[in-house]
This record gives structure tokens, C-alpha cells and sequence, in this order.
């Protein structure tokens, strides 16, 4: 295959992934915001099931598929890795966006999806705790990828 088609599939995946990925990341807070409006446990617990199942069918594959063709591409134009910027550091940005959702945001929304699924558990003061927490590690999941796109579009040397 000619390096030029290549090169220009590799990043229209890669474009493809990071509005998938970006797109859901964005829109959860929307979502729980919605629902947070009605004051109804149920439409929360509804909200929550389909941030959850979101992620699944859009947010993990999309930020797996994003990495592979970004570096897959990255490399295959011969670009280091560590030495370029704009690439190490957008890298490292969708690192933590990967830990703080991974070790955070997820189980925050599984804990919020049961309790709110509990009417005998739930109570609005522990659930604001517990919402404040999944907005708090959402922002920081969901910032770090929107610096790294800034990154890649802007190319800063970093």
C-alpha cells in the first residue's frame, strides 16, 4: 500500500476514535446533569446505567482504538515518541485520563448506579457526596484528553 494512503487512514481512524472517545467522555456529565434535574433516584440510576454501558461500547473502545492508530501512526511517520512534544506529553495527558477513570470515575459510577438502584440505601446527602467525587475525577478524566487534542491540533513543542 503507498505511504501516503497509509499515512492518511491511520489518521482518519485515529481522527474517527478521538470524536468517539471525546464525544461520550463529554456528553456524561450532560447525561447525569439531566437526570440530577427530574430529583429522581430512578431517572439518576437510568443515567448512570447508560453512562456505564456508554463507556463500554464507546469510551473503552474509542480511547484503545485512538492510542493504537495515534502511535501506530506517530511511528510509522517516524516520529520519537519521547522526543516530540507534542506527542510524549498529549501521551501522558490520556495516561491520567485513563488511571483517574479507571481507578476512579468507574467505580464511582457503578457505587452511584447500585445505591441510586437501592430506594431502601439512598439518600440525597450521600449521593451528592458521592457526585461531587464522580464530577471532581470526571473533570480530570475528561480535561487531560481535551489538552491532549489541543495538543495534536496545535502541535506545541511542549
Amino acid at each position: 500500500m503507498d505511504f501516503v494512503i497509509l499515512k492518511l487512514i491511520l489518521k482518519l481512524i485515529h481522527i474517527i476514535a478521538a470524536v468517539i472517545f471525546l464525544g461520550n467522555i463529554t456528553l456524561a456529565p450532560f447525561w447525569k446533569a439531566h437526570a440530577e434535574k427530574s430529583k429522581d433516584r430512578t431517572k439518576i440510576a437510568d443515567a448512570f446505567k447508560g453512562i456505564i454501558r456508554a463507556d463500554r461500547y464507546f469510551t473503552m473502545p474509542g480511547i484503545s482504538i485512538l492510542l493504537l492508530f495515534g502511535i501506530g501512526g506517530a511511528l510509522h511517520e517516524g516520529f520519537d515518541l519521547i522526543q516530540t512534544g507534542w506527542i510524549f506529553w498529549s501521551i501522558i495527558l490520556i495516561l491520567i485520563s485513563s488511571i483517574a477513570f479507571m481507578a476512579k470515575v468507574v467505580p464511582l459510577q457503578k457505587q452511584i448506579y447500585a445505591f441510586a438502584s437501592d430506594e431502601s440505601k439512598f439518600t440525597w446527602d450521600e449521593y451528592r457526596k458521592l457526585s461531587k467525587q464522580w464530577s471532581t475525577w470526571g473533570w480530570i478524566a475528561t480535561i487531560t484528553p481535551w489538552l491532549a487534542l489541543i495538543m495534536m491540533v496545535m502541535k506545541h513543542p511542549m
